[in-house]
């Protein structure tokens, strides 16, 4: 092995030749870094492009995420915005597949400086692909167009589950409904509508959610419906999350977390819970967070959600809508 300090013993001929040998090695040694730069470079996420037209439907936030919440009806928006200390940027809502919308509710929404989501549940897959279902698609497609304002649009959730896979049917026949879907609306130029593609973030650990994608030219939000489960076992959100993320990371689609809950069985913890959250959710390509401040049925089972009550939660959640990354439109902020 040579050392540095055998240079002093060698002669002036061999201490060129060892000379050039180290400069040789370390030109070899600087291209291999920069090559390896380059493939460094080539493995980042894409740049985040919008499919949507700005100014018609929702565009990702050119800095930090919107934030929003689906809020329980007995405690009412206005009630859960003065306890975050500001005006929500996203309002969620959620109606059945031939339940007409926008409702009073909604429209209450949209007459304030929001963005509503609308998560459209139901709908026979068979009966969409064979055309049997073109009248509701078309009733709604009109609806939502004449809305005149940039709304989300949230059809099947959460398809990849396990219990709804009878109705949901193979991923090709959600992918060809997906698309028939988005036909009729584009036909009715409802193009105030951002489509959001939705499945849970526990099927990216299983990998079965990835099968119901539509492909980037169907989908111009990616998103992910993530709630600790059990509901009774601490879990960050960042170990729930992550898997998601990974897939998510190499397309060029901004990414909504489109509901997330921590859960009253946390108890104490729920506020900690809450201020984890906080950072692993201004990850850079995450541009909309939608908090669940309901209760949640699945499986038979509900879990509770809602932050009514839990004044250290709420404040923990207070502080989260209230920092300037959740608040990209910088909306005013109540002081308390």
């Amino acid at each position: 092995m040579f050392c540095p300090a055998d240079l002093g013993r060698l002669g002036p001929v061999r201490m060129r030749a060892v000379q050039s040998r180290v400069a040789a090695a370390a030109v070899i040694v600087i291209a291999a870094a920069l090559a390896l730069t380059d493939c460094s470079h080539a493995k980042k996420a894409p740049t985040i492009k919008s499919t949507v037209r700005p100014g018609v439907a929702p565009v990702p936030p050119s800095q930090g995420a919107y934030f929003g919440a689906r809020v329980e009806q007995r405690q009412g928006t206005a009630r859960f915005e003065k306890g975050l200390g500001r005006e929500m940027d996203i309002v969620s809502a959620y109606r059945s597949w031939d339940q007409p919308f926008p409702g009073q509710s909604d429209l209450a929404a949209l007459g304030a400086d929001r963005f509503l989501m609308l998560s459209w549940d139901g709908g026979d897959i068979r009966a969409i692909l064979s055309g049997g279902q073109d009248t509701v698609i078309r009733q709604q497609a009109r609806a939502v167009k004449a809305i005149g304002k940039p709304l989300f649009l949230r059809w099947r959730r959460e398809m990849d589950r396990r219990e709804i896979r009878k109705e949901i049917g193979s991923p090709a026949d959600y992918v060809a409904a997906w698309k028939h879907i988005r036909e009729i609306f584009r036909q009715e130029k409802a193009d105030n509508a951002a489509w959001i593609w939705c499945p849970s973030a526990k099927g990216f650990v299983s990998s079965s959610a990835a099968a119901y994608y539509p492909g980037d030219d169907q989908v111009d939000w990616l998103c992910a419906d993530v709630y600790p489960e059990p509901p009774g076992e601490y879990v960050e959100l960042a170990q729930l999350v992550t898997p998601f993320l990974d897939w998510a990371r190499v397309r060029p689609k901004p990414i909504m977390i489109g509901q997330f809950g921590v859960p009253r069985a946390y108890g104490s913890r729920r506020a900690e819970w809450l201020r984890k959250a906080a950072q692993t959710l201004q990850d850079p390509r995450i541009k909309a967070v939608v908090y669940d401040n309901d209760d949640v049925v699945a499986q038979g089972v509900r879990t509770r959600y809602s932050l009514d009550g839990d004044q250290p939660a709420m404040s923990a959640m207070r502080e989260l809508a209230t920092t300037p990354h959740f608040n990209p439109r910088n909306l005013p902020v109540s002081s308390g």
